[in-house]
């Protein structure tokens, strides 16, 4: 089962006690549905919890609608519709509509208390609602067809402070959210407790996750930084010792140079450690540096030398 699967199973199980809660819910899925004018109602959905709650809820109204099972090659469809001429002269005075509007807005009397709000907003969820996996991203989102009420409803969930956006994609008005803390308190406040606790996990499996590869980046960068410092004081001491000036060099250079090369490979804090008595990380990097410097010089005189050859 996906996770949207889930997400919507469990806003489907939800419990409402209040008759204005249960009118709220109702009041989603109509305003949702595939059609809601002076037809009826259709709901099409491959969710069969969905239209089963659809169906309940409108029946707790005083509403009584089917319930059809359409096959497919992709598989079932289910419906959810309200056509009997008396039970749709019902739902629209449940709902105090006509059918006839010439836009669908959200009428702020038929939601009036909080878990209104969150049983008219999971109802749209389960009737054009869909959540991605939080192993690939962040994103829940609302489609409809209807531009005044997405408008509405993006409205009603910026209402609540869940950081909505509205656009538009293939001609359909479609309301989103993608901050993953919103996104979590959103499934959360429709019902999809275990829903938001995946993505606080995933969130937490993700920060961790990030945490080690930069630890792990950074320890990799070091090690390189170490290798090219490391190969650097090499070569000087290196050329040093082929020019046979690293004995004119005082003691304390030449013991820097010899601990380096029986050490090649040691970072400057672990070769601290090689001398008796051990010096300091500044002191030998000191030393590292100047044999570096000498070499350096060595060099240039060298090349001067050269160029001054008849």
């Amino acid at each position: 089962m996906s996770f949207a699967s889930r997400a919507r199973e469990e806003i489907a199980q939800r419990s409402l006690q209040k008759d204005c809660c249960v009118r709220a819910a109702a009041y989603g899925f109509a305003c949702f549905a595939k059609y809601f004018d002076k037809g009826g109602l259709v709901l099409q959905t491959e969710q069969p919890h969905t239209v089963q709650l659809a169906r309940e809820l409108f029946a707790r109204c005083g509403v009584q609608g089917d319930v059809l099972e359409k096959q497919r090659p992709s598989g079932v469809l289910y419906e959810f519709n309200i056509r009997a001429p008396e039970q749709v002269a019902r739902m629209h005075e449940l709902f105090g509509t006509t059918g006839s509007e010439t836009s669908l807005q959200i009428d702020p009397a038929l939601i009036r208390c909080q878990t209104c709000v969150s049983a008219y907003i999971g109802a749209a969820f389960l009737c054009s609602g869909t959540v991605t996996d939080p192993q690939k991203e962040y994103n829940l989102e609302f489609l409809t067809a209807r531009t005044n009420l997405a408008r509405d409803f993006e409205a009603l969930l910026a209402e609540h402070e869940f950081a909505p956006h509205r656009t538009r994609r293939n001609g359909v008005n479609l309301v989103y959210v993608k901050n993953s803390a919103n996104l979590e308190r959103l499934l959360r406040f429709m019902g999809a407790a275990g829903a938001a606790e995946e993505i606080h996990a995933q969130k937490a499996f993700k920060q961790v996750r990030n945490q080690t590869n930069r630890q792990t980046n950074c320890d990799t960068a070091n090690l390189g930084k170490t290798a090219r410092a490391n190969a650097q004081t090499l070569r000087a001491i290196r050329y040093l010792q082929e020019n046979d000036a690293l004995e004119t060099l005082p003691e304390v250079l030449q013991q820097a140079a010899a601990v380096r090369l029986q050490y090649p490979d040691l970072s400057l804090t672990a070769l601290c450690g090689c001398f008796d008595p051990a010096v300091s990380k500044s002191g030998l990097s000191h030393r590292m540096k100047k044999l570096e410097a000498l070499a350096d010089a060595l060099r240039q005189r060298m090349e001067k030398g050269q160029e001054a050859e008849p």
